[in-house]
């Protein structure tokens, strides 16, 4: 059968084509992922906490607002690098960013944060203020920060906030506490001390007081704005970038985890990673059997015994105690991982490639081809392996979803390599903090569901190659 019959009947059977779908599918985001993300996605941002801070912490994917009767707030994040207004003060410039918001949830945000960057002053350091105004027409300012002035010796012009941002969490912030503090006894002559407001500010900012304790609060649905103000000291001063979070109850695609990283991305750049091992160990284990097969086969004698003996051995170690053995001493590492499943892989393979090639190798097309002088090698891998050929790549196929699931079993033990996320890590650590617990569903539930469709992708394609290998198993054609 030629390589275009054999995919039109792969094609014809439903697990073929169900096979061949969702491999498809898989091959794009895999190259989808490689093309956008860097490919050290792991060690430069999936385990940096830096990269995730502005992110809520443990909060489910954004749709499944669609399914409740009170929506939770979405999460906003608001950027500026120019200016949006520039006026001029007696003491020099002053730089403005307003970002509007329509806030319209039941619920108030669950965290404010500001970050500031790339602050560059001649002389004299500016003055940051912020300030919320609200849909009552109410304005109160929640925080002020003066810029780290010059050091010792320093010349200028001079550079903060550079390298390291300045972030600063609005809802715990003690300048913040202080003004909300003042707004509720000036507007609602509401008293409260610090320690009642401090961790709930975004309560009383995003909220009306419907009594005397800080619990009687309803949300203040509507128009807000939020304004940035830089006073510079000089024309050339600026500040070269303005941030500020409204933090959500729901994020993105698949929501995050307890970091606050995103686990649609997660999830997305465990693909390429579960297609390589999967297929590379499958590749080369089944290369090494194939090979080893064939030469114990078709030599028999000494060289027979000895690779029958090994396959024997090899075949009995436990690789599983073997992988957390040397993961331990060695480190975790993927490249481990895949050197131990493929040295460990081909036994059984040898074994039943052998058992073919004696049949094989008694026909009378391998033995007339002996007897006009054709070299073992040329037997053996131009008219004994083509024979075998159908067979081999069925192996393959069952071969990557074992090797998928060995890896997302050993990540699941927290074994796995740090620097590369995979679904069994991620399923890993939403079991370790307790996911599974706390209702989680979407840290628990997500990467499960990639590893058996991952897996099942391949147990239909082997299902699917059936009728190929076999004839007998054809359906005619109507």
């Amino acid at each position: 059968m030629n390589r275009a019959n054999a995919l039109r009947e792969l094609l014809r059977s439903g697990p073929g084509f169900g096979g061949v779908s969702l491999l498809g599918l898989l091959i794009v985001v895999a190259l989808y992922v490689l093309l956008v993300f860097p490919l050290d996605f792991g060690e430069s941002q999936w385990s940096s906490p830096i990269v995730w801070v502005d992110n809520p912490k443990a909060v489910p994917p954004a749709w499944t607002n669609s399914f409740r009767r009170e929506a939770r707030p979405p999460h906003r994040v608001f950027e500026g690098t120019e200016p949006h207004t520039e006026q001029m003060a007696r003491s020099g410039p002053v730089h403005s960013w307003r970002f509007p918001l329509t806030y319209a949830a039941s619920h108030p945000p669950t965290f404010l944060a500001v970050t500031l960057a790339d602050v560059k002053y001649a002389e004299r350091p500016p003055l940051v203020l912020i300030s919320l105004k609200r849909p009552d027409g109410k304005q109160l300012r929640i925080y002020r920060h003066t810029v780290r002035g010059p050091r010792e010796g320093e010349s200028g012009p001079f550079l903060r906030y550079g390298q390291t941002p300045l972030r600063v969490q609005l809802s715990t912030d003690e300048a913040t506490v202080t003004a909300v503090q003042n707004f509720l006894a000036d507007e609602f002559d509401l008293r409260l001390d610090g320690a009642q407001i401090g961790g709930r500010v975004d309560r009383f900012l995003f909220g009306v007081p419907t009594g005397d304790s800080e619990e009687a609060f309803a949300p203040l649905t509507g128009d807000y704005e939020i304004i940035v103000q830089a006073a510079m000291r000089d024309e050339g001063d600026s500040v070269g970038k303005v941030r500020f979070v409204v933090g959500g109850a729901v994020y993105g695609l698949m929501g995050t985890d307890s970091l606050g990283r995103d686990l649609a991305r997660g999830l997305l750049f465990g693909v390429p990673v579960a297609l390589f091992i999967g297929i590379i160990s499958a590749l080369m284990s089944t290369a090494i059997g194939t090979s080893l097969g064939i030469a114990s086969g078709y030599l028999g004698g000494r060289a027979d015994i000895t690779i029958q003996r090994i396959s024997d051995i090899v075949a009995n170690v436990p690789v599983l105690p073997l992988l957390i053995f040397m993961l331990f001493i060695v480190g975790p590492s993927l490249w481990m991982i895949i050197f131990i499943l493929v040295i460990f892989g081909w036994p059984g393979l040898t074994i039943q490639i052998r058992s073919m090639v004696l049949h094989v190798r008694t026909n009378q097309l391998v033995e007339a081809i002996q007897s006009l002088g054709a070299s073992r090698r040329r037997v053996m891998f131009r008219h004994i392996l083509p024979q075998i050929t159908p067979y081999v790549f069925a192996q393959l196929i069952f071969g990557a979803p074992a090797a998928i699931l060995s890896e997302a079993g050993l990540s699941f033990l927290g074994l796995g390599d740090p620097s590369i996320p995979t679904w069994g890590q991620i399923l890993e650590a939403g079991f370790r903090t307790g996911g599974i617990y706390l209702g989680y569903w979407w840290w628990i539930v997500p990467p499960g569901l990639c590893i058996v469709i991952t897996a099942l992708t391949f147990m239909l394609l082997g299902l699917g190659i059936e009728p190929v290998v076999n004839p007998r198993l054809r359906r005619s054609p109507p």
